[in-house]
């Protein structure tokens, strides 16, 4: 039990910290578990142990790839991007908008009133990434903060997420812990804590629209321009090449190869025409004009040693940026989660070359960039402010390591097949909640069918998962069995018990929700609930209350992270769009998670009754 408490404390150190990705964390679990009884046997018989340390064998090591949950899982990731492909919630989101004109409260009420009942039925990750190009679109339109709506986007996605079964990944892993014999003996049904999550998102719409509106902070105000907003007025110029500049004749990648300073060239001006990306191949010739982003010192150095000249009395903003096309060449992106992006830099990953793009700007939470930005190592959630053809936009939008903060147009949205997917998706939810057809039978049909209906093409199946959280789910499972195993569940809801004799039932019903809150804002969710259903469970046995009480406490916990950027993916993705400061989920959140605690303890106590 030491053991496996000491692993469990280096697990959580370590998703903490994330030195490296969480799913890797969570594999290497798994294979720890499996390593002990091999490795300390054989110390044991030399007499170098008292006993072997067997926590698991190694069937239950991987049983976390063979877990319904994960299937489950993996199922609704293929469902959810069926209905992304149609442009379904895009153009609902869109009906909606036109509505609210610029009037805050109606925009926040439109994000919230959209992507709750959303985040029910698809995964709530899907949802906000889906969602979020157009909600900064709506706060650019209607002048207000984008600030001001990102984070209850993020947040009412969470609560939204408690209204079913299939909500979350959190859902579904706790209904498949509490279907252990030892613990409830079933999985939930697909609308059994439904009520529930009604209440719930009723308190959380209620604190975003009255505190939580006030608390929000305007990080980025309301910007006509984008590089207004990301304040690039001393990073931005135009210079021209002289006749006797030493780089006439060169190509534009020879150039700057050559040069150690820390410059880019955006977009070449020669005459009529106006040139982007890729630039590396054009020959420089007299007379040249270079859109270029450099700070001042080294515009000094650039003009003094290759020959150029300041072109006078020309402001570079996204209107002169996006002359070439007359249209929309500047963007947003931000690193979506699972991204090959994340741990390198735009000079290791080859970004302006792959992608025919150059990045102006980076910003991170609060923190704008704007020099030195190649070596940079990359974070989910990063802003990076891209210059590029619309072409190269629409290969940014259509990578699942990006989201384009900015709606993009989409002809390829397969709106005729929007009837087909939304069948699908009641489907799977009809046949699960009414039949005796488990979820994942009826999740893995759904997720068949999407392809078979022509929702989605066989070549997008394996893009749509997000394989970092299966890995997740497949590596922290066997950690559960093993606490399990080794009693130390047993002994974390001993000390939960001892609580009971200065709380009644309630209180420590509401206390296990404290601590799982909490937990889950530092670590994984999914994470938080495989370490505390075992201990609520074995909890609720020894205080004689109701098992399914106490587990639904937990899971309800895990599924709203508020208080920091990195407790949940959704806090990610808007950190950076957002400009937020981590002190900012603090401030925000804080309040709300205490909410929920007396809300949802409440409320399981009146809808589902503490005791057996």
């Amino acid at each position: 039990m030491v053991v496996v408490f000491g692993i469990i404390l280096a697990a959580l150190v370590l998703f903490a910290l994330e030195p490296v990705p969480i799913d890797i964390t969570a594999i290497g679990i798994m294979v720890t578990l499996m390593l002990l009884g091999p490795v300390t046997t054989p110390l044991a018989e030399m007499g170098l142990l008292g006993a072997p340390i067997d926590p698991i064998s190694a069937e239950q090591g991987i049983s976390g790839f063979a877990s319904s949950a994960t299937i489950t899982v993996l199922a609704m990731f293929i469902l959810s991007a069926g209905v992304q492909r149609t442009g379904v919630v895009q153009i609902l989101g869109r009906k909606i908008a036109a509505l609210t004109g610029d009037s805050e409260t109606k925009q926040l009420g439109a994000i919230i009133g959209v992507v709750s009942p959303i985040s029910g039925f698809i995964n709530n990750t899907a949802a906000v990434a889906i969602l979020l190009p157009m909600v900064t679109d709506l706060a650019h339109e209607g002048k207000t903060s984008p600030s001001k709506l990102l984070m209850p986007l993020s947040f009412a996605s969470m609560f939204g997420g408690t209204l079913t079964l299939i909500g979350t990944s959190t859902n579904i892993l706790a209904s498949e812990i509490a279907s252990r014999p030892e613990f409830l003996g079933r999985p939930f049904s697909m609308f059994e804590f439904t009520a529930l999550g009604v209440v719930v998102g009723i308190a959380g719409v209620i604190y975003l629209m009255t505190v939580g509106r006030w608390l929000v902070p305007e990080r980025i105000k309301p910007r006509d321009d984008l590089t207004e907003e990301f304040e690039m007025a001393e990073y931005l110029t135009e210079v021209q090449v002289r006749e006797d500049s030493p780089i006439v004749g060169q190509t534009v990648l020879e150039a700057l190869k050559e040069t150690d300073l820390d410059v880019d060239l955006i977009q070449l001006i020669r005459g009529d025409e106006v040139f982007l990306e890729p630039l590396g191949p054009k020959t420089i010739q007299a007379g040249d004009v270079f859109a270029v982003r450099t700070d001042r010192d080294t515009l000094v150095d650039l003009l003094d040693e290759e020959g150029m000249d300041m072109v006078p009395d020309v402001t570079v903003d996204e209107d002169e940026l996006e002359i070439a096309e007359r249209g929309q060449n500047l963007v947003e992106v931000v690193i979506a989660p699972g991204s090959f992006l994340v741990g390198e830099s735009l000079a290791s990953t080859n970004f302006r070359q792959r992608y025919d793009a150059t990045v102006l700007a980076l910003r991170r939470g609060g923190e704008l960039v704007r020099n030195r930005l190649d070596r940079m190592q990359l974070r989910v959630g990063d802003t990076l402010l891209v210059q590029a053809t619309s072409d190269s936009i629409d290969r940014l939008n259509d990578n699942r390591n990006f989201i384009v903060a900015q709606e993009v147009k989409r002809p390829d949205f397969r709106q005729s097949k929007i009837p087909v997917a939304v069948a699908l998706i009641l489907g799977v939810v009809g046949v699960a909640a009414l039949t005796p057809v488990p979820i994942v039978v009826a999740a893995l049909t759904g997720a068949l069918g999407m392809v078979l209906t022509g929702c989605l093409k066989p070549t997008e199946v394996y893009d749509s998962v997000q394989w970092d959280v299966i890995f997740l789910l497949a590596g922290v499972i066997p950690l559960g069995i093993a606490m399990e195993a080794t009693g130390g569940a047993d002994f974390l809801a001993e000390l939960v018990v001892m609580s009971s004799a200065a709380l009644p039932v309630l209180g420590v019903l509401g206390l296990l929700y404290i601590v799982t809150a909490t937990l889950t804002n530092i670590v994984s969710n999914n994470a938080a609930v495989v370490l505390m259903i075992p201990v609520a469970a074995d909890a609720a046995i020894q205080l004689g209350a109701s098992v399914f009480a106490f587990i639904l406490a937990v899971t309800f916990a895990a599924s709203t992270a508020f208080m920091t950027p990195v407790g949940y993916q959704t806090n990610l993705f808007v950190y950076g769009p957002g400009g937020y400061r981590f002190t900012d989920y603090v401030k925000v959140g804080t309040p709300l998670q205490l909410l929920f605690a007396v809300v949802t303890t409440l409320g399981i106590a009146v809808l589902y009754g503490v005791t057996p």
